[in-house]
């Protein structure tokens, strides 16, 4: 990856993926992912210690590339979510959607079950194949400090999301 310095140059880095989601979900839909179980595979060089006490957690935090984002429809600036009409332009760090620079996801699940190399979770909005970047558990500590405000066009958004 590319991007600009805070003295304008620019740093490179490699990520490489920890692991792989497996799912039986393999379409890219925008809906319905709160019932929907998957997998998280660690890659070879992992091993089961790296999750261990992992599973005293509630719930964990999943970094996830959308690999299947084509680069050259990223966008930088404003758009309307899913193209609705009837929401109002927003620039792409107002929104959460795949079509972002670095195109990165960033979803909470809760944890099913912890085995071995495995992460059973729910609500991964992520198909079979997604490459798993980092993985953090959740803490309250680390939680909105205070009320969460969001715009009634995001509320609807999110309404059948999960």
């Amino acid at each position: 990856m590319t991007t600009a310095g805070g003295d304008g140059g620019s740093w490179t880095w490699t990520v490489e993926a920890v692991g792989f989601v497996r799912s039986s979900r393999d379409e890219i839909l925008d809906d319905d992912w709160g019932s929907v179980e998957a997998t998280i595979e660690l890659v070879e060089g992992y091993g089961p210690e790296s999750l261990q006490g992992l599973e005293e957690f509630s719930h964990v935090e999943v970094l996830t590339l959308f690999d299947r984002v084509d680069p050259t429809s990223v966008h930088t600036g404003a758009r309307r979510p899913r193209g609705n009409p009837a929401w109002p332009e927003v620039g792409i760090f107002a929104q959460r959607a795949k079509f972002r620079p670095n195109r990165l996801g960033l979803t909470t699940c809760p944890i099913v079950a912890v085995a071995g190399t495995t992460i059973r979770v729910r609500g991964l909005d992520a198909v079979d194949g997604t490459p798993v970047l980092d993985l953090k558990p959740t803490m309250v500590e680390f939680g909105p400090r205070g009320p969460v405000r969001q715009p009634a066009w995001a509320r609807e958004l999110m309404a059948g999301y999960f």
